[in-house]
């Protein structure tokens, strides 16, 4: 049985470079006949879902670049009946960098994660390298910044390896601090630009630290990320979490597979996401291996590294 997707302009053929993609995660045969697509394939919902995919693709196609990574999580979306979701979601462009870069959320995962972001005082995200936990973060406290909304940004990690030991680092704090923070400084360079953020740095407007100097603080009217925050400890999630003052928006996230912390000490990532549930003015977010928009080969080695260890789990 078969098909059609009809009156394909010819600016739409792009789709047609990713047919044997669609084709074989899919289980439906594409080819072009006129103007039209033709979809051919026995099992009825296998035809829907290469409809909707190949519609996806020709409409986000109109406005931004398609490469593979896009066509194969669409292909997902598809295979997994949340492709009109994310559709209907929008794809805005939320901060454009000095250089014209567009910064915006990619995958349904990201979609929910900056609409958290946007509406909530404080969202706590869990997920694997790769998902744009950090960056996505920073551009919404660059963009709050930006837009008035808070007068400084303060972006924080605990500096940890074995322990937070910044002591056995040669130079001044600064210069103890650095290498823990570089990803930190990557992102908002690439956000701002080089010299607005040095300038912004200089005037204490932009604040990067470790969070152990957070202890005794009032954090009012700024924008705080809490960046690794798998590895805190719940005494140290609580006492980050009661610094928050008054209109101080924060974003606190973290990766379960890469906990630092010393065998059986719980992380304070893990503890929050389990008491704040529910809790009003509070925002959940879990992303996950789909939600991955590095080198394909990332989402490969989360997956390879998972599915490890849910049999040794079952060993």
């Amino acid at each position: 049985m078969s098909e059609r997707i009809e009156n394909i302009s010819a600016s739409d053929l792009t789709v047609v470079n990713y047919f044997s993609r669609i084709s074989g995660k899919l289980d439906v045969q594409l080819e072009i006949s006129g103007n039209d697509i033709v979809i051919e394939g026995s099992d009825g919902l296998a035809r829907l879902r290469a409809r909707n995919c190949i519609e996806a693709i020709i409409e986000l196609s109109k406005e931004d670049e398609i490469d593979i990574l896009l066509v194969d999580y669409l292909i997902y979306l598809a295979q997994i009946g949340k492709i009109e979701e994310f559709m209907a979601m929008g794809d805005d462009v939320f901060y454009t960098t000095p250089h014209g870069r567009p910064v915006k959320a990619k995958t349904l995962g990201q979609r929910f994660y900056v609409d958290s972001l946007r509406r909530s005082e404080l969202v706590i995200c869990a997920g694997p390298a790769g998902t744009g936990k950090t960056f996505l973060g920073v551009a919404m406290a660059v963009k709050a910044y930006r837009n008035k909304e808070v007068s400084r940004i303060i972006l924080t990690r605990p500096a940890i390896e074995a322990g937070e030991r910044l002591g056995f680092l040669p130079g001044d704090i600064e210069e103890k601090v650095n290498p823990y923070m570089r990803p930190i400084y990557d992102a908002l360079q690439a956000l701002l630009g080089d010299e607005l953020f040095e300038r912004l740095y200089e005037k204490g407007i932009i604040e990067v630290s470790p969070l152990a100097f957070m202890r005794g603080r009032n954090l009012d009217d700024c924008f705080v990320l809490l960046d690794e925050a798998q590895n805190t400890t719940i005494e140290q999630m609580k006492m980050f979490l009661t610094r928050l003052g008054l209109n101080c928006r924060a974003c606190v996230c973290g990766d379960f597979t890469q906990i630092d912390l010393p065998r059986g000490t719980e992380s304070g990532l893990r503890d929050a996401m389990k008491v704040l549930e529910g809790i009003e003015g509070v925002s959940l977010v879990t992303l996950s291996g789909s939600d991955i928009v590095r080198n394909s080969l990332v989402s490969r080695i989360v997956a390879a590294y998972d599915k490890r260890d849910k049999e040794k789990r079952y060993e």
